[in-house]
C-alpha cells in the first residue's frame, strides 16, 4: 500500500480568524496570525488498484489575487490536477476508483476527467453535485469502524468514513497501513493547528454536526497512532512524508508563512 500527495498549489496562507472562528466568531481570533496553505489531493495505490481521494481543482479556473484582508489563498499554481498525477507516474486510465470527501470545487472539480472510474459518495453528495451514471456508487454506511458509528469499507485497509458538518454529505477517508492509520480528512480542518487548537473553520453546513466530527476525528487520533493528511495545508504531504504520528497534547511549533 501506497499513500502519494498529488500537489497542485503551494506557498499560500489562510489567517487564524479563517482556520479557528466556526465556533467563536472570526472576531475572537487574530487575523494577521496566518498559516500557510497549499492544495493537494491524495492517491492510494493497493497494489491492485489506484484509488484516488478527491480530485482538485478543475483546470482553467481562475484563483483571486490575494491582499492583507484575504482569509485563505491556496498559493501559485505548481500544475493542474491531471499533469500532478502524471508526474506521480500515473495516466487517467489508471484510476480504478475515486472516493470523494465532499462536493467543493476543489475536491470534485476533475471526476469527469475520470469516465472508466467508480466513484464512491454519499447520496448527500450525489444529489448536490447531480451526478447520475452506472460508475456513481452512493455509499450507505452500512457498518462502523473504530469510534465512527457509519463507515463503509471500500477495499481492503481503506474506509470511508460519514463526518457530517463541513457539507451535509461530508466523508473521510481512513487508510490502513503497517500498523499506521492515515487519516484522509477533506476539510475537517484547514490547517494542523486548529485540529491542536480543537477549533472549526467558518466553512461549515451544520456546526453541531462538525463539532460531532471534530471530536470524534480528536478521539480516534488519540487512541490509534494516526497520520493527518489534510488538503489545505503542506503539513499534509509533510506528516505524510515523515509518516509524522499526531499527539494532541503535543503540538509542534508551527512553521509561518514568508
Amino acid at each position: 500500500m501506497e499513500i502519494k500527495a498529488v500537489k497542485t498549489f503551494k506557498n499560500g496562507f489562510m489567517n487564524q480568524a479563517f482556520a479557528f472562528g466556526g465556533e467563536d466568531g472570526m472576531e475572537n481570533f487574530d487575523a494577521s496570525i496566518k498559516y500557510r496553505a497549499s492544495i493537494q489531493n491524495y492517491l492510494i495505490d493497493t497494489g491492485d488498484e489506484v484509488i484516488l481521494v478527491d480530485t482538485g481543482i478543475p483546470e482553467g479556473f481562475n484563483t483571486p489575487e490575494p491582499d492583507d484582508s484575504t482569509p485563505i489563498y491556496n498559493g501559485e499554481l505548481i500544475s493542474s490536477y491531471v499533469e500532478a498525477l502524471e508526474k506521480l507516474g500515473y495516466k487517467m486510465e489508471d484510476v480504478s476508483r475515486i472516493l470523494l470527501t465532499h462536493k467543493h470545487i476543489d475536491h470534485s472539480g476533475e471526476l469527469s476527467k475520470f469516465p472508466n472510474a467508480k466513484i464512491y459518495m454519499s447520496e448527500t453528495e450525489a444529489e448536490e453535485l447531480k451526478l447520475d451514471g452506472d460508475n456513481i456508487i452512493t455509499v450507505n454506511y452500512e457498518t462502523s469502524y473504530k469510534n465512527f458509528p457509519k463507515a463503509e469499507k471500500i477495499v481492503d485497509g481503506v474506509y470511508l468514513i460519514q463526518a457530517i458538518g463541513h457539507t451535509t454529505g461530508n466523508s473521510i477517508v481512513i487508510v490502513e497501513d503497517d500498523d499506521l492509520f492515515y487519516m484522509i480528512h477533506g476539510d475537517i480542518t484547514y490547517t494542523d493547528e486548529a485540529l491542536y487548537a480543537n477549533k472549526l473553520s467558518i466553512v461549515f453546513e451544520d456546526i453541531e454536526k462538525a463539532r460531532e466530527t471534530l471530536d470524534n476525528v480528536r478521539e480516534f487520533i488519540k487512541n490509534n497512532p494516526t497520520v493527518y493528511l489534510s488538503t489545505h495545508t503542506p503539513l499534509g504531504p509533510e506528516n505524510l512524508e515523515n509518516k509524522y504520528i499526531m499527539d494532541l497534547d503535543n503540538p509542534p511549533e508551527s512553521i509561518y508563512p514568508e
